[in-house]
């Protein structure tokens, strides 16, 4: 088990949670702890399938739009200092609407980010 350990570690991955097929956890005692994670027992709640549903819509929307906003929500997560990728900027903003906090990501940056059209 400790080659597999080394393995994962060695792509970097410091893994914890679902990767495909295998659910990773750090054991105190043991270091990573891996095994092949179990089907589900119960089909998802009308909630989680919502919610997977509205993360699936903000990915299409995120491809649809251009590479150049996609540039420039990216730059705009790195200038801010911001520990998240410019895409995860991008989903929490069509997920919360929290216009204040992408504002004032705008003046700290000087990128526009919120298009004008707000039909995304």
């Amino acid at each position: 088990m400790r080659r597999a350990e080394d393995f994962v570690r060695f792509l970097g991955f410091n893994t914890q949670g679902d990767l495909g097929p295998w659910t990773f956890y750090t054991d105190k005692r043991k270091g990573l702890v891996y095994f092949v994670k179990s089907p589900p027992l119960e089909p998802p709640s009308l909630l989680q399938t919502s919610v997977r549903n509205a993360v699936r819509l903000a990915a299409y929307t995120w491809r649809s739009i251009s590479g150049d906003q996609r540039a420039d929500w990216m730059l705009a997560a790195r200038r801010a200092h911001l520990q998240i990728h410019g895409y995860n900027l991008f989903v929490f903003w069509l997920l919360r609407h929290e216009d204040a906090a992408i504002h004032t990501i705008e003046r700290l940056t000087g990128i526009d980010l919120i298009p004008l059209n707000r039909n995304l």
